[in-house]
């Protein structure tokens, strides 16, 4: 008897012990709670020749980011094989776009996965997978609408709605419809609480907005909900960056030191939070002491370079302003073999990656008229290297860092004016723009800049006690 699952698509299992499993683990990956890989394993004691949850493994490793996951993907492909025609058509096409992935061909491993989702536009994970690759490409158009596309085959009433309108929120958020966006993330939530991917992309509005009293209260509120999740360290690294807007490195510092990375990891997405964080507190002037050299060594323990450059430029942070000279050679030649090479990745490095990369360690060596020389041609594509538009915001700031260490005071004074048009209700933008001032000799005017940040600040208090 050939079952289905919560959403009505074929799988190849006859056992329903094994479906059950199989559903927890696609819930838990929706979710980024528990342990997925854990619950697949049960799924396959049940039904060892299970396609479906050989492919979401796959999936899986494709989601995480990691070079070090490639081995999962090379046992669902065999085990796919094995299968034959007993695996659905579906089946297989996971693990091709999983295999493509493997392969480097990140673009085309998104267009894979987008195509199942055109083809069973209620296979949730394929949705998934393919907005998680287009995050990590900084597809902000593709991480919208490969998510709209199946939006028309859903309604309330199909289990994990919720999800999808997670998804959608994202994706309008990164493509700046702010108000859709926060409706979308908050109608998720109605539908599912415990979304902390609906919470994140609320947040992301408030972020991209200057909401730094509606962020924090948001994050404060609903963190009962997805402090335990995977996404939690991320999620409460943005209330870091709602402090560090308020010009208060030590909550920043204490919110790095007891939530996003309280303790050793080699998990890349929160060691890529730890290292904006860290790089972030000492643009502002803040003192990180031995945190460096602690993350040096948690990346050391993960990093292999050469095939994220996302990835490959935060591990390249730690080591260069640990001072881990061997370290940053290393990761350095790595990249610039990949770069030398085929696939998504050495395009990306060698469009923006590898003068990013050299900036940082002309930064971190006290060279910022190298970095800020290296990092203006690109930081309008920083796109190409992944993330959000929050997280690649690092590289405008790095930017600005250098313009300033430089003593080109009116080149950022003129990136500052960037920021603020974009974002007036931020006083961090004002601080910069009084730095700049102040660099140039212009006193007065600087004196009235930071003034400004201060009535900002105020502001978004005041009009909460109104």
């Amino acid at each position: 008897m050939t079952l289905t699952d919560s959403r009505g698509l074929p799988v190849s299992t006859t056992s329903t012990a094994a479906l059950a499993r199989y559903e927890l683990a696609v819930d838990q990956t929706l979710g980024y709670s528990g342990n997925p890989l854990a619950t697949l394993d049960e799924a396959l004691a049940e039904d060892p020749d299970f396609a479906m949850a050989h492919a979401l493994r796959a999936d899986l490793a494709v989601m995480s980011s990691e070079q070090g996951a490639l081995p999962l993907i090379e046992a669902s492909a065999a085990a796919l094989e094995r299968a034959g025609s007993r695996a659905t058509a579906r089946e297989h096409a996971h693990v091709a776009a999983a295999q493509s992935w493997a392969q480097g061909r990140f673009d085309r491993a998104a267009q894979l996965y987008g195509a199942i989702a055109v083809e069973y536009s209620r296979d949730l994970v394929a949705i998934q997978a393919a907005h998680v690759i287009d995050f990590n490409l900084g597809d902000s158009i593709l991480l919208r609408d490969h998510v709209a596309q199946a939006l028309p085959h859903w309604s309330a009433d199909v289990p994990g709605f919720g999800y999808l309108l997670g998804m959608h929120a994202f994706g309008l958020e990164e493509t700046g419809h702010y108000e859709r966006a926060e409706d979308a993330g908050r109608r998720a939530l109605d539908l599912n609480a415990r979304d902390p991917w609906a919470v994140h992309a609320v947040q992301h509005v408030f972020e991209m907005q200057g909401r730094i009293h509606d962020g924090i209260e948001w994050l404060n509120a609903t963190s009962p909900n997805w402090q335990d999740s995977a996404l939690a360290f991320h999620n409460w690294w943005h209330l870091a960056l709602h402090q560090l807007e308020l010009a208060d490195v030590p909550a920043a510092l204490d919110i790095y030191d007891r939530l996003v990375h309280p303790k050793p990891s080699t998990v890349a997405l929160e060691l890529v939070d730890a290292s904006q964080m860290l790089a972030r507190i000492q643009l502002h002037g803040g003192a990180v002491g031995a945190r460096w050299a602690e993350l040096a060594d948690c990346w050391s323990q993960t990093a292999e370079g050469g095939f994220y450059v996302f990835n490959d430029l935060h591990a390249l942070i730690a080591y260069a302003f640990a001072g881990r000279e061997e370290e940053t050679r290393r990761l350095l030649s790595a990249l610039e073999r990949s770069a030398a090479g085929t696939g998504t990745n050495a395009e990306n490095l060698r469009a923006v990656g590898m003068p990013v990369a050299l900036a940082i360690v002309a930064l971190a060596s006290g060279r910022p008229g190298e970095a800020l020389e290296r990092l203006l041609p690109v930081r309008s594509r920083s796109y190409r290297i992944g993330g959000s538009h929050a997280q690649r915001d690092l590289v405008q700031l790095m930017t600005i860092g250098a313009a300033l260490a430089a003593g080109n005071g009116r080149l950022a004074r003129a990136l500052a004016a960037e920021r603020t048009e974009q974002k007036p209700a931020s006083p961090h933008n004002w601080r910069l723009t009084s730095r700049a001032l102040e660099s140039q000799g212009l006193a007065v005017e600087a004196r009235q800049a930071s003034e400004h940040a201060e009535l900002r600040r105020r502001a978004q208090f005041r009009r909460h006690a109104a």
